[in-house]
């Protein structure tokens, strides 16, 4: 099988993503069911006793070190990610983000405009993460089936490292997305994925045209199984991608008792 290059162009995303350092992430134990529950085990952030730190100097009384603005912005979007993961958009106030933060209305106010638009920069961001990391597993020179095991791998290790941001992406649509964001990354791989399968159809002969159907199927297998594992977390997540590519390149009839990666190693 020769090796196949993804330099497929990608129709640009609906809203504009502004480039931001990458917020503290606050981490979450909890487990949202489908249901929307969710368990008592879930930590938010706490209300904060003073908004800003304090650091002692030679002795002397605490001294307040003020935030830059972008600092701020940095530490609301972090405390946004929580309480939204863990509560929703319509669940969650702007006086529990002012409170978790340390800081008046006024401030949430004078950087995102709204609790709305807090939210909308928290989406944006958490799109940018996860579409870049499966962007690059995706566009490296590899066989088709090592790209699938690195694209599963991407969004696998994404719901763990950034749990939070991941029940947020599948579970709300942000005002200016109506269809979800979740949606429209997903619509973006698939184009992807689209041109890697249609080169390789017709490599062997098949319809390329095809490709795009079959590219539909492969993204939401992995994508649900995704939505899956972010509660299950067993097994692990490389044991997830083997099966995964196991059931998309043997088939029912064809699958192997203990599948494993071909890009281990």
């Amino acid at each position: 099988m020769h090796a196949s290059r993804l330099d497929h162009p990608e129709a640009a995303p609906r809203f504009t993503l502004a480039p931001l350092e990458d917020p503290p992430c606050a981490r979450s134990s909890s487990h949202l069911g489908h249901d929307g529950h969710v368990s008592n085990r879930t930590e938010l952030p706490r209300p904060a006793a003073a908004s800003e730190p304090a650091e002692h100097v030679s002795g002397g009384p605490a001294v307040r070190i003020r935030m830059t603005g972008q600092q701020r912005k940095s530490q609301l979007v972090g405390i946004g990610r929580a309480l939204f993961a863990a509560r929703g958009l319509d669940g969650t106030t702007i006086e529990e983000i002012a409170a978790a933060a340390g800081v008046s209305k006024p401030v949430i106010y004078e950087h995102f405009g709204s609790k709305e638009g807090l939210y909308r920069q928290v989406v944006e961001t958490e799109f940018r993460i996860l579409l870049d990391s499966i962007t690059e597993a995706l566009s490296t020179e590899a066989k088709p089936r090592v790209l699938v095991e690195r694209a599963a791998l991407a969004l696998l290790g994404y719901i763990e490292d950034r749990t939070d941001g991941f029940r947020i992406l599948v579970r709300d649509a942000p005002p200016s997305q109506p269809e979800g964001a979740f949606s429209t990354l997903l619509t973006h791989v698939t184009a992807r994925v689209e041109h890697l399968l249609s080169d390789e159809f017709a490599r062997r002969g098949f319809s390329a045209a095809d490709g795009a159907m079959y590219a539909q199927m492969l993204v939401g297998m992995v994508a649900m199984t995704g939505q899956w594992w972010l509660d299950s977390r067993t097994p692990d997540k490389r044991a997830v991608a083997a099966h995964l590519v196991n059931l998309a390149w043997n088939g029912l009839t064809g699958l192997q008792k203990e599948p494993g990666l071909r890009s281990e190693g």
